[in-house]
């Protein structure tokens, strides 16, 4: 007699919560995986990254800027770490005492090898799908940022920014970086 197909657990963010301290994870769908530790050129590009998008943000009053690991909630079944999202000063009430509640302004995933995956198919769904007004995969190998913006429920490629561009953001006014200036 064949044995019955055992369901799968969809797990929520009850269960999210009792993940050890010493690891980070993030709830896709329902689905857990555990995130690695970045490499070093994924940290400095993440680092020269927020430095110019925090100092900007202060200059021009235009809300907060975070890093990893910090909870974003979607819902029971969504909670991601972003590795930098921006909060606009219009929206800064969904910054809680524990984690972001709902959809940040912009998200930068800076790909790893063992989030490539998750960060280019998988969040660019989800976060679309939750109303990430803006979304740029950082791809370090490449020295390249892909930025993303919705229509009709999902991402359309604005440009692909190389080594030498000028990156702009429209969700970030005026903020512009210089690619050979973080890679």
């Amino acid at each position: 007699m064949p044995e019955a197909a055992l369901a799968k657990k969809r797990y929520t963010y009850e269960d999210y919560l009792k993940t050890p301290d010493d690891e980070r994870y993030e709830l896709i769908e329902g689905d857990l995986f555990m995130t690695p530790s970045p490499k070093t050129d994924h940290q400095r590009i993440s680092r020269e990254l927020e430095y110019r998008m925090v100092k900007f943000a202060k200059e021009n009053d235009l809300g907060e800027v975070f890093d990893a690991p910090y909870d974003v909630y979607f819902d029971e079944e969504d909670v991601v770490q972003p590795d930098i999202l921006f909060v606009s000063k219009e929206r800064l009430g969904i910054i809680g005492e524990k984690n972001i509640q709902g959809a940040p302004d912009l998200i930068v995933e800076i790909l790893s090898e063992g989030t490539a995956y998750r960060d280019a198919i998988q969040k660019k769904v989800l976060y679309a799908r939750h109303g990430v007004q803006e979304y740029w995969i950082v791809a370090p190998k490449e020295k390249m940022i892909e930025l993303y913006e919705p229509k009709d429920g999902i991402y359309h490629l604005i440009k692909t920014c190389l080594h030498d561009d000028i990156l702009e953001s429209h969700v970030l006014k005026g903020f512009k970086v210089v690619l050979k200036e973080i890679f």
